[in-house]
């Protein structure tokens, strides 16, 4: 199908009968408004000052078909042999039964694919699913079009001890998905998401993925997004967090792979003694591009927010950070530190950042910054003089700028993980893990 706007109508002709709750008048009616208000507004433009370092024009130019899928078995066990957890596995965006494995879970935990949960739970996700009216309108793109997703509901005081583990597997090699997930989390409830996206080698699918959190009061949630595709994939990620009083969002992105890839994330804080980590670490060589703009609504008082993303960048690629920490009035006691740090691995690559304060309020304590520069001369010779090549102390002090974002991570598995997929992507990986 051909991925102008025409086509992205009649890709809803096609679907919206068939769509999970298809049968519920409040979301066929939400899906085909979102439509409309994608087909008046169009992809977003560099004319956007949102969008202003990241052009959708090639995405929009773009044909993507519907395919076969690929066999993926092998692909989700070997994660799945990394770390136990509860297992949700998308597969072209849709759910898949046999390779996934929920396992047992504790009282008041319900962990669905959406396409299951409409039937029993469309009262509790009419309110958390999304308005047409939410974000860009790539947002309403994705309300109309979204085929499946996850439902994560923790009842009051429910905890999870291990991860779940949303994995959304592209196997057609040119095809695009639309997924949406929800999460629930309510009084003093935890539990820690991650959020994993994989792909065939050299597919050019474009995944579209918005995930919706809410946090009630005392709630915990740690989530994690690890984006890993192809070099030839397009990924555009939502992740848009309201947290209710006494409440913690840790929200780690990690962006690997992808052609362009572009992740909003935004926390809102709708009551007082809110806290939240946004951690990012982003790798891009060749020509790709990734963008990172972020949001966190400091609505309350004495809240806190501490805001650190690295990014790497090679050959002629491109990164863009562009961060605002909005301090409402009569949000006293506000603690926010906001920081973006650029490693250059070439004259080529180019980075822009974009760290902002908006402070509408006294007695706030904030501070925001960021560095771009390249490999200190000064560390590389003291490599080299204790013997190592200058490949093995490039990537040891490259490796050693991500460890910084990886620490953060606070469980081991998913932060072992996360090592792993770095040293991956350094010539001398496995030296690297050798020197560590």
């Amino acid at each position: 199908m051909s991925n102008n706007l025409q086509a992205w109508a009649d890709t809803f002709g096609g679907r919206a009968a068939h769509l999970p709750g298809a049968q519920l008048p409040w979301l066929a009616a939400a899906r085909q408004q979102a439509l409309d208000r994608f087909m008046g507004e169009g992809w977003p433009t560099t004319k956007n000052d949102a969008w202003r370092h990241t052009s959708l024009s090639p995405l929009a130019a773009a044909t993507f078909v519907d395919g076969d899928a690929q066999a993926v078995a092998d692909q989700v066990a070997a994660l799945k042999a990394q770390e136990a957890g509860h297992w949700l596995v998308f597969v072209d965006g849709a759910f898949d039964a046999a390779l996934s494995d929920i396992g047992s879970l504790p009282a008041g935990v319900r962990l669905l694919p959406l396409s299951q949960a409409w039937a029993a739970q469309a009262d509790a996700l009419q309110g958390l699913y999304g308005q047409v009216a939410d974000g860009y309108s790539t947002s309403a793109l994705n309300l109309a079009l979204a085929s499946d997703g996850a439902w994560v509901s923790l009842a009051r005081g429910a905890t999870l001890d291990a991860p779940v583990h949303i994995v959304c597997v592209a196997a057609s090699p040119k095809a695009a998905h639309f997924l949406r997930h929800v999460v629930h989390a309510e009084a003093g409830a935890q539990a820690t998401v991650v959020e994993h996206y994989v792909g065939v080698a050299g597919a050019s699918n474009f995944h579209h993925a918005v995930t919706r959190l809410r946090l009630d009061q005392d709630a915990r949630i740690t989530h994690l997004k690890l984006q890993q595709e192809s070099a030839q994939a397009w990924h555009l990620g939502e992740i848009d967090a309201v947290q209710a009083r006494g409440s913690y969002f840790a929200s780690h992105s990690v962006s690997l792979g992808a052609r362009l890839a572009r992740h909003d994330i935004a926390t809102h804080f709708a009551d007082e003694r809110c806290e939240t980590l946004f951690n990012g670490l982003y790798y891009v060589d060749q020509r790709r591009h990734v963008d990172h703009h972020t949001l966190i609504g400091h609505e309350k008082p004495r809240c806190v927010s501490h805001e650190t993303y690295r990014g790497i960048l090679a050959d002629t690629a491109h990164g863009v950070f562009s961060g605002r920490i909005l301090v409402a009035p009569g949000a006293d006691g506000t603690d926010a530190i906001q920081r973006n740090d650029s490693l250059l691995l070439s004259r080529l690559a180019k980075s822009d950042s974009r760290p902002e304060l908006e402070i509408y309020a006294d007695d706030v304590k904030c501070a925001h910054g960021a560095t771009v520069g390249q490999i200190d001369e000064d560390s590389l010779f003291y490599l080299r003089s204790r013997g190592l090549d200058e490949a093995h102390a490039r990537d040891i002090l490259t490796y050693a700028f991500a460890a910084a974002s990886v620490a953060r991570i606070d469980a081991p598995l998913l932060r072992q993980r996360v090592e792993q997929a770095i040293r991956s992507l350094l010539p001398g990986g496995g030296a690297v893990l050798e020197a560590a």
